[in-house]
């Protein structure tokens, strides 16, 4: 063992830190207690009922492609484009149009640490085929990677995204790059997300979704280490500024709700489109950037014009393919979201590289919840909330690509009546809990 991480827990991901780093969160772990008798908040108070009751009678479309494990890349390039043609008719793309895409970069790690470069340039070739003019791919990566100031510029987000390989595949197709950070501060603008917010004012968005017409959000399906998952509604911090990134882990009591709320900003109530991810690869444990990558016989192309919709399906896919991992695997991969501790200091660790130790210690807990069904994530359950209720999920087999016991699987866990055998096994785990 490496004499700098000695004394840190096995499950600390040591990719995120350096030497400074791990004394830092040792004395953090040290002094948890101090720490929270600093922050005036109470953990759970700020909370509001997460039970959803409203359902919709809208349904929402969420078309699926299969992807045998070990095709040629040109069959996952006919996926995405049959997956996001089914998905929607593209009615809302005139010729001429700017249509931006806004990936996962978190990192350079290759896929599906960061979004599919073949996924990637199919949807700049497809973009381009129905007539826009202009297809921008960009993105702000991740504090352990990029830090933006009103006075420098710390990493660049240009250089994760060639060590990706999501540069050369959307400049090959024809796309442009733009990343926030290099236009400096005052790229941003401020706007809104719905008013019985759980963020304390506006959310900073780069200037350049205020330059297009459409947006197309292209994540990935990955477990997280701080938030349980990392899929369509996570992929909006990517949009962020500093300042709104360390309101929203310094906020962290919560996290969740206010990942749903970000998606409520006007900006993509009007312009996003789609939703689209290449699940042929799964990050099922740890997250964003590093894990057990799982890949399953077929895997999928999963797109819906409903980013709500699409994250039910893709988190029911990432728990599918937790569920299917052997025991060695699950034995041989660290997983630190499953330790409250763990959570809740590594957050602490992201609220000091954003803003500095005194905000660490002024920094709310982040509370993790088990998801062991697509019905306990808390981001989704607010989702419903402010998106309009429960949607009902059709999914749509394109070209019958899609293994019949795989279709009904995912199909149980996004079923309403899925919800309520849920509830049951919450209430059941509550009333064990109080004895």
């Amino acid at each position: 063992m490496d004499s700098n991480t000695k004394g840190l827990p096995r499950d600390v991901p040591r990719h995120l830190l350096d030497r400074r780093d791990i004394l830092k969160i040792l004395g953090l772990a040290a002094a948890g207690a101090l720490l929270a008798r600093a922050c005036s908040f109470e953990p759970g108070t700020g909370i509001k009922d997460p039970a959803v009751t409203q359902v919709t009678d809208l349904w929402h479309r969420v078309a699926l492609a299969g992807v045998k494990r070990g095709a040629e890349e040109r069959v996952l390039n006919r996926a995405v484009k049959d997956a996001a043609q089914s998905a929607t008719g593209f009615s809302w793309l005139s010729k001429g149009d700017a249509v931006l895409i806004k990936p996962a970069l978190n990192s350079g790690n290759p896929y599906p640490a960061t979004t599919s470069p073949t996924a990637i340039q199919a949807m700049v070739e497809l973009l381009k085929e129905k007539g826009a003019s202009r297809v921008i791919v960009s993105d702000m990566s991740g504090i352990e990677h990029v830090k933006l100031t009103p006075e420098r510029l710390k990493g660049s987000s240009r250089k994760l995204m060639v060590a990706s390989g999501m540069a050369d595949a959307a400049l090959q197709a024809g796309a442009e790059l733009y990343f926030p950070e290099e236009a400096g501060w005052e790229a941003f603008f401020e706007d809104y997300p719905v008013d019985d917010t759980y963020w304390n004012k506006g959310i900073m968005m780069p200037n350049i979704i205020q330059e297009v017409d459409h947006i197309v959000l292209m994540p990935r399906c990955s477990r997280h280490l701080l938030l349980g998952s990392s899929l369509g509604l996570k992929n909006a911090v990517g949009y962020w500024r500093t300042d709104s990134r360390l309101e929203y882990h310094k906020g962290a009591s919560t996290i969740q709700e206010k990942t749903a709320d970000a998606n409520t900003v006007k900006c993509l109530r009007d312009k996003q489109r789609l939703t689209l991810t290449a699940a042929t690869r799964i990050l099922t444990t740890l997250g964003p950037d590093d894990g057990f990558v799982a890949q399953p016989e077929t895997g999928l192309v999963i797109a819906s014009e409903s980013v709500v919709a699409h994250d039910m399906v893709s988190l029911a896919w990432l728990l599918e393919n937790r569920c299917a991992m052997s025991e060695e695997e699950k034995a041989e991969s660290r997983d630190p979201y499953q330790r409250q501790a763990m959570v809740g200091n590594l957050n602490r660790l992201v609220v000091m590289r954003l803003g500095g130790l005194e905000e660490a210690a002024r920094a709310e807990k982040l509370l993790r919840n088990d998801i062991d069904s697509i019905w306990d994530d808390r981001v989704l359950n607010r989702a419903y909330q402010v998106f309009g209720g429960i949607p009902e999920v059709k999914l749509v087999d394109v070209g019958e690509s899609v293994p019949q016991e795989v279709k009904e699987e995912l199909l149980g866990m996004v079923s309403r009546s899925d919800r309520a055998s849920s509830s049951e096994v919450q209430s059941s785990r509550s009333a064990l809990n109080q004895h």
